[in-house]
C-alpha cells in the first residue's frame, strides 16, 4: 500500500460516497497489511472491523453484518468466499470487494457470482479499494495507469496453476508442459511487477 494511500482524510465528498451506514469489515490474515488497510479507511471515514481468519470473519459478519466489506480470497485458516456468503446470509446490501493475492481469477469470479462487487489484486492500495467501495453501479473502471506486464501475468498464470496442482511442483510442470527444474527458478523469484 503507498505512502499516499495510508494518509488520506476524509472529506465531505467522501462520505456522501459512503453512505449513511459507514461500516465496513475488513478480513485479511496479513496483519501489518490490515492495519494498515484499517487506519486508511478509517481516515476516509468508515467505521472499521477487522477480522485475521475465516472464522473470526463469520463471527464478526454474524454478530454486525457491514455495509461494506474487503475480503482476502485465500486466508489461513481456510477460504474467504465462507466469509461472503456468511455475509450475505445476513445482509443482502452489503458492498463486498474481494482481494486475490495468488492470480486466482476463477476463484475471484465466484466470489463476484456470491455477491461480491468486484475484486482486485493484490497488492492494491487504499486508494484502489476506496474506489472499488463506493463506485456506483455501472460506472467504468479507470483503466490502470501500469497494467500488468507480460511477464507479470505470466508467473500469475504459473502461480494459479501451482495453487490448482496443490503446490506439486512436478504436477504443474507437466501441466504447464515445462521442465520441473524451468519451473522450480521461476517459484523461487519473486513477482515481476
Amino acid at each position: 500500500m503507498s505512502e499516499k494511500s495510508t494518509g488520506a482524510h476524509a472529506t465531505p465528498a467522501d462520505a456522501e460516497l459512503i453512505g449513511a451506514d459507514k461500516t465496513l469489515l475488513i478480513v485479511d490474515d496479513d496483519g501489518p497489511f490490515l492495519r494498515r488497510l484499517a487506519r486508511a479507511m478509517e481516515a476516509r471515514g468508515f467505521t472499521v472491523e477487522i477480522a485475521e481468519s475465516v472464522a473470526e470473519g463469520i463471527a464478526k459478519a454474524k454478530t454486525n453484518p457491514p455495509k461494506h466489506a474487503v475480503i482476502d480470497l485465500r486466508l489461513g485458516d481456510g477460504s474467504g468466499l465462507d466469509v461472503i456468503e456468511a455475509i450475505r446470509g445476513r445482509r443482502g446490501d452489503t458492498r463486498m470487494i474481494v482481494l486475490t493475492g495468488y492470480g486466482n481469477i476463477a476463484t475471484a469470479v465466484n466470489a463476484v457470482k456470491l455477491g461480491a462487487l468486484d475484486y482486485l489484486a493484490k497488492p492494491a492500495d487504499a486508494d484502489e479499494i476506496f474506489a472499488a467501495l463506493v463506485r456506483r453501479q455501472g460506472e467504468r473502471v479507470e483503466l490502470p495507469e501500469n497494467p500488468m506486464s507480460a511477464d507479470r501475468v505470466r508467473w500469475e498464470h504459473i502461480q494459479r496453476v501451482y495453487e490448482m496442482c496443490e503446490r506439486n511442483v512436478s504436477e504443474t510442470a507437466r501441466r504447464l508442459n515445462m521442465h520441473r527444474r524451468t519451473l522450480q527458478r521461476i517459484l523461487a523469484k519473486r513477482a515481476p511487477k
